[in-house]
């Protein structure tokens, strides 16, 4: 058997484990062929590719980033971009297809399915919002340096008395900005799911200030304020699948708190440093089973699944499962964490 694989969307650690962990069994144990696909679906729509075989992904396993390359196309939105794919697997005798990637990436591959291509997904995003798996790899990475980030500001925050305000990445869902804020000790996390209000915000600013201590915010890039406005940046120009750029909140935020409060607001935007470098064991752990599942469901031909993490057992789901809707933070996990911002 012939297999394709591609990785698309945003970079993120653990994408090279998962390569890694499916051509090592492909073609130890199974004695598979792969043919690797460059930047997602540009590859197979424009039929660019890469021998993947031992030696390629040798060395592999620490790397961040895809040594495949990534990127947004939307295949959907090219003229003739289904029929192009469809006649590019051909002609590279590949017999299925290991897509990895997020939201997009799997929306695609699961339109594909449906078509008739023979597709398996591995669900990938820092963002940690994807349905049907318990964690998608590149969580923890980003987690971790967001939290180290945040460890180091509080002494610099303390030494010149000033509120530090962490913009991390999460354009609908929080679990980066929840996750980094409780490891970190952070006093206030202002998330999507949960609408702020800026009063507030600014009174407990305030209030940890009038103990003598300074406040460290993490908040979302996708955090928006109760009353209905919008206080993040956008370029107004959107990608293949339709969204916009985000960005600008803590700037935003920070100078909304210096004008009300009077106290010295900074903002630290993280933004792709949260994408980069070696991934963390639990993300090496994980992104290699699901490269060790994936190939062995396409081995066994159940084709139109996802592999996804339940508990501490790999399992497979459709692939509609995959992007059916978005995995946000639930307002317990939220309220749970409010006893600490206090």
């Amino acid at each position: 058997m012939r297999v394709g694989m591609l990785t698309g969307g945003g970079d993120c650690p653990g994408l090279n484990a998962v390569i890694r962990g499916a051509v090592r069994k492909g073609v130890s144990t199974y004695g598979h062929e792969f043919v690797g696909f460059r930047d997602g679906w540009r590859g197979p729509l424009d039929n660019d590719t890469i021998t993947l075989d031992i030696n390629a992904v040798r060395g592999i396993l620490p790397r961040g980033g895809t040594i495949l390359g990534s990127s947004r196309t939307n295949p959907f939105a090219i003229e003739n971009g289904v029929e192009r794919i469809k006649d590019n697997l051909a002609a590279n005798g590949c017999d299925a297809l290991i897509a990895i990637g997020g939201e997009d990436t799997l929306g695609v591959a699961t339109k594909l399915a449906d078509l008739g291509v023979n597709v398996v997904g591995v669900p990938k995003t820092i963002d940690n919002d994807l349905s049907g798996t318990d964690f998608t790899f590149g969580f923890d990475t980003a987690v971790n340096i967001a939290m180290e980030a945040i460890d180091r500001l509080h002494t610099t925050a303390e030494s010149h008395h000033r509120v530090l305000v962490v913009e991390v990445m999460g354009r609908h869902a929080g679990w980066i900005a929840l996750h980094a804020g409780l490891a970190g000790g952070a006093n206030i996390i202002l998330i999507p799911e949960r609408p702020f209000d800026i009063d507030k915000v600014c009174a407990q600013v305030e209030s940890r200030f009038a103990t003598h201590y300074s406040p460290i915010i993490v908040v979302s890039e996708g955090a928006v304020p109760a009353d209905g406005g919008s206080m993040s940046l956008v370029s107004g120009q959107k990608d293949a699948f339709g969204h916009v750029r985000l960005g600008g909140i803590g700037d935003r935020l920070a100078s909304e708190i210096e004008e009300r409060t009077g106290q010295e607001a900074r903002a630290v935007v993280l933004g792709h440093i949260q994408r980069g470098g070696t991934p963390t064991a639990f993300d090496r752990w994980l992104a290699t089973r699901f490269g060790l599942h994936a190939i062995q469901a396409v081995h066994e031909g159940d084709f139109g699944t996802m592999v996804a993490l339940r508990g501490t057992d790999i399992e497979r789901v459709p692939l509609s499962e995959g992007t059916k809707e978005l995995k946000v933070v639930r307002p317990e996990l939220y309220e749970e964490a409010e006893v600490l911002f206090g």
